[in-house]
């Protein structure tokens, strides 16, 4: 796990003489500035959004960092010896791409944090479940005694854990970050999942599922997906462990029917019930292999992670049970901003539900350019109606008519929930889980779960008989 940093291009005492330019003043772009002030080292700071910072704020605490606004400065970003780049920030856009010099770094947070510690890491990518499953893995390493803190794309940014003494930083990563990762020296480093999503910026599925894949060329030990081909190992051949829904090998993680109970196995060996899980829906009980597997390649044991794992109480908007209002589970996973997490969670609960009861489904919002057909089958096998909304909501429409299945497209949330409070049976399940992106209708997922939320709270005390819209058949 030691890594040498004096002979690193971003190692700090290498860049005393660079030009460093930071792309994005978000978190994570003043993150970097203030990790650069603290070793003594000066930057300038460019942004394309004209509002994207108080300056008056950011000259107190800055006050030697040059702020270059509603923009990007061409001539700036062509001067730069080393460019730190926001996840958000696309680099491939012409007013950026072409400024570049041959010589000139270009890096992230991460990277810049890789570089220049060397602290034991568990990595994590993939399309859906990231948050869920560093949040248990940091979890259960809290719980057995060690030093853990998340870092990347969740919570505070990584470099602000830098001057931490930590046994272990569980990392999540999007593809945008590790388009700019090369140095990172993991343990072990998971791709969970891989479906179509960001395709705005990567422009294709093997184009993205290689960024993911691309983590596995930064750890040990490769952990891979069974069920999902895109997370599989590419060419070079290193140590490896899987996880999957089916039985698993000796050394490796699956799953199994015990008495009529299904399992988590390692290898022969079972578990845990999945219906004792704290997280519902067999993707949830993916996601804890996903745990298990790198825990287990940390050294850490698997009977005291077990005892633990029960007591994890789960994110909010990701297949988050909030009410059991007339013996129906009503589920929020606003998270779901793609298809593949929606088909996750409707396979997932579906397989735990009794074959006389109806799933229902809220969706629609933004769809980035996604590809909603993949859903068909899974609405036709394990949809009872879908209700649709937003921006992309016809296209979710048409794919539920393909389904052959009942859809009707609402305005609201709320409308659709009061809908359903007068439908719903005993054994039912309500799920919103959009498919789709929050920022037509809304400030982000979790404004949309809230509404979810608050309008399911309402219901179970006021269920007033709205007329229900025609249907879309």
């Amino acid at each position: 796990m030691t890594q040498k940093t004096s002979q690193a291009p971003l190692a700090i005492a290498q860049l005393t003489t660079q030009k460093i330019v930071v792309l994005g003043a978000g978190l994570t772009g003043l993150s970097c500035v203030r990790y650069l002030a603290k070793n003594g080292l000066t930057c300038s700071v460019n942004d394309s959004r004209d509002n994207a910072i108080n300056i008056d704020v950011f000259k107190q605490e800055f006050p030697h960092t040059s702020l270059t606004l509603g923009g990007w400065d061409k001539t700036l970003i062509a001067s730069a010896d080393v460019l730190l780049v926001s996840p958000g920030v696309d680099t491939s856009i012409a007013d950026i791409a072409k400024q570049i010099s041959k010589n000139c770094i270009v890096a992230g947070d991460v990277e810049l944090y890789c570089q220049n510690n060397n602290t034991a890491i568990l990595a994590v990518t993939g399309s859906n479940g990231k948050s869920t499953v560093v949040s248990l893995l940091a979890f259960l390493g809290q719980r057995l005694g060690k030093k853990v803190e998340l870092g990347g794309n969740i919570g505070v940014p990584v470099l602000e854990q830098s001057q931490k003494s930590l046994d272990c930083l569980v990392l999540e990563l999007s593809s945008f970050q590790l388009e700019t990762l090369r140095s990172m020296k993991a343990i072990a480093a998971t791709v969970l999942n891989v479906s179509d999503d960001h395709l705005d910026r990567h422009k294709t599925l093997e184009n993205y599922a290689a960024i993911k894949r691309g983590i596995y060329q930064q750890c040990q030990t490769a952990i891979t997906n069974r069920d999902d081909v895109n997370t599989q190992l590419v060419g070079k051949a290193q140590k490896s462990l899987s996880f999957g829904s089916d039985v698993a090998l000796d050394g490796h993680f699956g799953m199994s029917v015990i008495d009529g109970q299904r399992q988590l196995m390692f290898g022969s060996k079972p578990l845990i019930g999945v219906n004792q899980l704290p997280i519902a829906g067999l993707h949830n009980a993916l996601n804890c292999l996903a745990v298990l597997a790198l825990g287990h390649s940390a050294g850490w044991p698997l009977d005291e992670m077990l005892v633990h794992l029960v007591e994890f109480k789960g994110l909010e908007h990701r297949c988050q049970l909030i009410s059991t209002y007339k013996n129906v589970q009503w589920i929020n996973d606003s998270k779901a901003t793609n298809v593949g997490a929606t088909l996750a969670a409707i396979e997932g609960l579906a397989a735990m539900m009794s074959v006389d009861n109806n799933l229902y489904v809220i969706a629609g919002g933004d769809g980035k350019g996604a590809d909603f057909s993949p859903l068909t089958n899974v609405f036709s096998k394990d949809v009872s109606h879908v209700f649709t909304l937003g921006k992309d909501g016809d296209e979710v429409a048409a794919v539920a008519n393909k389904a052959q299945i009942k859809n009707s497209k609402v305005t609201r949330i709320e409308q659709a929930i009061n809908i359903l409070g007068n439908i719903v049976k005993s054994g039912d399940v309500v799920l919103l889980s959009p498919a789709c992106a929050s920022i037509d209708m809304f400030k982000n997922f979790a404004e949309r779960g809230e509404v979810f939320v608050n309008a399911v709270n309402k219901l179970s005390g006021e269920n007033k008989t709205p007329s229900l819209p025609e249907e879309n058949s």
